[in-house]
Formats: structure tokens, sequence, C-alpha cells
């Protein structure tokens, strides 16, 4: 039996046999329904335009809704109309009035269809869950307009009056609304984000907002998350990383109308120190255009060199700080010969694009000057005080970690570190190695004592460097490259000097055994399993396929960066798993004015329809089924009293 003082505290929820069998009841019948629909991005990259797009269109998975509801009724131009209104409710309800066109008889059709739409999508949910999940001001309507029986003539004049009602009174606009809330609400039951959310594209900060509103999300981090959190402790390497990244992409939006961070002193440290240098190695890549902080190339290319030398700087002294890292080849500026013009990377000179260090001390390199120094602290403390910018990153906190085992599933951004035998690399502290799944959980660790550890401790200050580790050393799991050659791209002209290898997990993880050997590490069986993975662009115009192993391993790098682009000729995929099939939806790059639909494809058929008893949730159901059942045993035999009123 279970421990009694267990039993007690279940009895305050309980108290009494015919409280605990209801929820006995409940919690079975849960059990038979079809599991929720599971939806997996990865690499999002800042791009939230398409991101929202993709999340509130549940991946073009509503449109399929739809077509499959009127596609025989209505027209393809209404469907479309409607597919928009759904994940746009308040912009399209807005343009509708302003045109005059919000008519009663307009609300009344559209307020029909939704409601259709709604009873589709929430067929394989309980009504009490369905009840929750709809606004308050209007759960009682929209419970009524579900379950409507349209055979009985008396019912049918109810609705009616509901619905006449609900436009008499001068409420439509705001039902609408609700029912296409309601509608993206249920069409994903849980939201799976492997890794990858900053960086590159031009709000970040927009993606977590609209993250932290929705209901069941879970986070794998990527070392672009890792880079942000890591200057969130204050870590003055990923501080110089996250603005030079940011800078180089020209996405000033994000750092100052996004989190407030006030880059006017870096700006006029930049523009005083390199006046005569056009800096035309770092020119910034324009793919988005800033709206409220617009900065003149120019001075935009001085800044991002002033933070880069910085950056160089104080990760070269970071790497001093931890031998243990095995990064001394990394320690560049201090391999330049500034007399002659060269650098030398792996016992090879090369000629020096860029001489112009005026901050740069030949005889010691890596030390800042008072200026720089007095700029890292100004930057330091916008980061360290940033009150959104911590919002997030506590968001990232609670629901994030390094990997993810779920329904059979294992998630995680980056890699297994592997080494070229297949056995699985290892890091070794304090005489204890760490490799598998103790890797990550070690890691895990480390990123959480660097956020939350007491400030100045020894163990915090190890942690936060271990944070600019994770970004881009060699047996880091979520960067999964030897190394990472940011001052070659700047410096050096031979692009043979560029090639980041890449770990040998992503030769070996495209065999079977090698997946299997890594499912059974952490636990999970062999059959029915899969590794969904990230951090990767899968290059279908190459003929790459993000299917690989026989099925066990899928690569859903979300491939919505701009950048990435040119290279995949997609934007990326979508997984979605639901209770007959894992699909993907392969996505055409974002053009707010163009409708478009992914092309989605089911890669995996389930033998049987996978219900709820079938998945984690199932099992968490059963243990507290099992609960209940002693609950109502120990009534039954005094044990417990019951608390009658």
């Amino acid at each position: 039996m279970r421990d009694l003082a267990y039993l007690k505290l279940m009895s305050r929820e309980y108290p009494t046999i015919k409280a605990a069998s209801s929820e006995i009841i409940n919690l079975t019948a849960i059990q038979g329904l079809p599991k929720g629909t599971e939806y997996f991005f990865s690499d999002l990259h800042g791009e939230y335009e398409a991101f929202i797009h993709l999340l509130r269109s549940a991946s073009g998975i509503i449109r399929e809704k739809i077509t499959e509801t009127f596609g025989h009724i209505i027209p393809e131009k209404e469907e479309v109309e409607l597919a928009n209104m759904i994940c746009y409710p308040e912009r399209v309800v807005s343009q509708m009035q302003l045109k005059g066109l919000a008519t009663d008889d307009w609300q009344r059709v559209a307020i029909y269809r939704l409601v259709q739409i709604c009873k589709v999508v929430s067929s394989k949910y309980t009504r009490s869950k369905v009840r929750k999940k709809m606004p308050p001001e209007f759960a009682y309507v929209i419970d009524e307009l579900l379950h409507v029986d349209y055979n009985d003539d008396n019912k049918r004049v109810y609705y009616s009056e509901i619905i006449r009602s609900i436009i008499d009174i001068r409420v439509g606009d705001k039902f609408i609304i609700a029912l296409c809330e309601l509608i993206q609400n249920l069409t994903i039951d849980s939201l799976h984000i492997i890794g990858d959310i900053f960086d590159r594209g031009p709000r970040a900060d927009i993606i977590m907002k609209e993250l932290m509103q929705f209901h069941d999300v879970d986070i794998q981090w990527g070392n672009h998350d890792i880079s942000w959190m890591g200057a969130a402790t204050g870590n003055l390497a990923c501080i110089c990383n996250v603005l030079r990244i940011a800078i180089s992409y020209n996405s000033f939006d994000v750092l100052e109308d996004g989190y407030g961070i006030n880059l006017r002193p870096l700006s006029m440290f930049a523009a005083r120190v390199y006046h005569n240098d056009l800096c035309e190695r770092f020119v910034p890549q324009i793919l988005d255009e800033n709206i409220y902080d617009a900065v003149d190339p120019g001075l935009a290319a001085k800044m991002h060199k002033a933070i880069a030398i910085i950056q160089f700087k104080v990760q070269g002294q970071i790497i001093g700080r931890h031998p243990e890292y095995e990064m001394d080849d990394r320690r560049l500026l201090e391999a330049v010969d500034f007399d002659r013009g060269v650098v030398v990377v792996e016992g090879k000179e090369y000629p020096m694009l860029d001489l112009s260090f005026p901050t740069v001390d030949p005889k010691d390199p890596l030390r800042l000057t008072a200026e720089e120094e007095d700029l890292l602290h100004t930057l330091q403390l916008s980061f360290k005080h940033n009150e959104l910018l911590h919002k997030h990153i506590r968001f990232l906190y609670s629901h994030g970690s390094l990997y993810k085992c779920y329904n059979s599933n294992l998630l995680y951004h980056g890699c297994i570190p592997m080494k070229e035998d297949g056995s699985f690399d290892e890091i070794v502290v304090d005489g204890i190695s760490y490799s598998g799944q103790a890797l990550m959980d070690y890691v895990d660790r480390k990123v959480q004592n660097a956020y939350f550890m007491a400030e100045e401790s020894p163990e915090k200050e190890d942690a936060m460097d271990f944070m600019w580790y994770l970004w881009c050393g060699a047996k880091s799991p979520v960067y999964g490259k030897g190394k990472m050659t940011t001052f070659e791209h700047y410096f050096i002209e031979d692009p043979a000097t560029h090639k980041e290898p890449m770990n040998p997990y992503y030769r070996l993880s495209v065999k079977e055994e090698t997946c299997d050997r890594i499912l059974e590490e952490f636990g999970l069986p062999k059959s029915g399993s899969h590794i969904i993975n990230g951090h990767v662009p899968v290059k279908i115009k190459e003929g790459e396929s993000p299917v690989k192993a026989g099925g066990k391993l899928f690569i859903i790098d979300g491939g919505l960066s701009k950048a990435y682009q040119s290279r995949t000729g997609i934007a990326g995929y979508t997984l979605i798993y639901n209770s007959n099939h894992l699909a993907l939806a392969e996505h055409k790059p974002f053009d707010p004015e163009k409708e478009s639909t992914p092309r989605v494809s089911i890669v995996e058929n389930m033998h049987k329809r996978v219900m709820v008893a079938d998945t984690d949730k199932g099992v968490e159901l059963a243990g507290r089924i099992a609960d209940l059942k002693e609950l109502v045993g120990a009534y039954r035999e005094g044990i417990l009293k019951e608390k009658v009123e």
C-alpha cells in the first residue's frame, strides 16, 4: 500500500469514496482518447513573423481541416479567407470593420464555420479539457454551440437564437476572435522547440513572448540560446558574442527596441577608435531592415569590428583560465605576427586581410584597454539588470533542458558527442568521466549553476565560463563541431581555414545501429523510438532528406533563417506527431503578402492509433489511478475516514 502520509494528502483533494471514484472514472476515460498532436520546431533564429504564422496555422494543418470540412461546399478563395481569419483574427476582423463588410450576415456565417472547425479540432479531447481552454466570458456559449444536435428541430432554433443574441448585443467580433484563438489552441496540444530561438533573425524577443503565452511548451537549448543565457549571467565573452552576431546581421531592433540594451557607448567607442578604418571585413549582412533602430552601415561595421576584437580578447582569457578546454589553438590574436602581417593557424602561416588593430598591444594581445574594460562593464550591467531579458531567460530555464525523453522520442538540439569509432566521447572533471547521457546531465547541471548559484562563488564563475565553452567547444553537445572559425572568416582569405569539422556523430548517426545505441543509452526502446534533432540545415536542393537511419532520426532544422535559405532551397520543416502518424511539413520561404501552404507528407504510420494510455501522460494517469484506488481501499477498510459534510 502507498505510504499512509501520502494517502492522507490525497484525501484532502478527494475527501470521499465518491470523489475519488469519480476521478478514477474521469482519468480512465481520458486514457481511452487519442493522444494530442505534438509539433516540433527547431532553429527559429529570431524569424518571428514566419514562426508565428507556422504556429497559428499549425504548419498548414488548419487549412487542411478547413478543406476536409468545407472543401465540397465553399470555394478555395473563401477557404483561404477563413484560414487567414483563424490565424490572425484581430487583424482580419478589424479590416472587415474598416471596409464596412463586418455585417450581421458575415458574422453569422463566420461563427457557423468557425464552430464547425472547432468541433473537428476538439473531437479528440474531453469536454472538460476543451472547456478549460475556452475564454471564460464565452465558455458557456461555446460549449453549447459545440454540442448542438442539429437533427433536433428545437435545438436548431436554440442554436439560431444564441447566434442572433451574440450579434444583437454587438459582441460578434469578440466572439469570432475567441473562437479563432480556441481553434489555434486546440490544434497543437504540445509544442517542442529543439533549440536556437535566438540570433540572425530580427526579433527573438517576440518569439519568446509568443512561447510564454503558449499553453504547453518545452525547449531543448541550442548553442545560440546558451550564448544568450550566458550573456544574462554576465559572461563577457557571451555578451560580446550576442552583440557581435546581432550587429553582423543588422539586428539592432532586438537589442535596442526588444531588450532595451543601450548601444550608444559601443557606437561612440567604435566611431572614435576606428574613425579612419572603413572596416570593410565587418559590413553587416542586411537580411532585414530595422524598423526602430536604423544604424548607418559604416558605423555598424565599426561597431561590429570593435566588439569582435574585444570578444577575441576575453574568450582568449577564458581559454587561458581553463586548460582543460584544450583550446589554446583558438587564442589567435596571440598567433598574429603584427610586423609581418601573418597569422599562424595549425602550424601554417596565412596573410592577414586586416591589420588595423588600434586597441591590440602586440606584446600582450589579450589585454583589454582601459576604455574596453569600461565599455564591457557598462554592457555587462545592461545584460545583468535587464528585466525583460531575465524574464525570458528564466522561462528558458523553467521550460528548458539540454534534452528530453517524451513519448518514446529523444529530443536534443546538437549531438551526443562521439568518437570516430562510434563510442561516446567524454569530458573528464576532477577525475570523473562523463559521456553519453551522463555528459548531457552534467552539462545541464552546469548550465543551471551558471545562472542560479550565488554571485561570485567559484562554482558559478566556473559554470559561467563553461557557458562560453558550450557555444563553441569541441565536445559541446549543443555545438557539435571541432572548432569555430570566426577569426578565420574575418581575417584569412583561404576558404580551407573556414571549415568547421563536424563531430563524428553527424556521420555515424545516419546508421540505424548508432541511433539504437543512443536510444538505449537514454533508456528508450529501439523499436518505435526516434531521435529528433536540429542544428544542421537540410539541403534539400542537394538531395538531402530530413529522415535518416531508416526513419529513426529526424533532422528538423527549421531553416527559417533567411541566411540559410539560399543553401537549403526551402524554409525548413515542422515534424507533426498525432495519434495516427508522423508527418513532415515542408515550408517555403515566408512571404506575408502571399498565402503559402506547406507540403505535408506522412513519413510513418502508426501500427495502431496511439491513445493517451500509450503515452508518457498515460503512464502518469495510470499511476494516479492506482493511487486513487488505494485511497478508495483505505476508506473502505477504515484506515482513513471520509470527510462527509
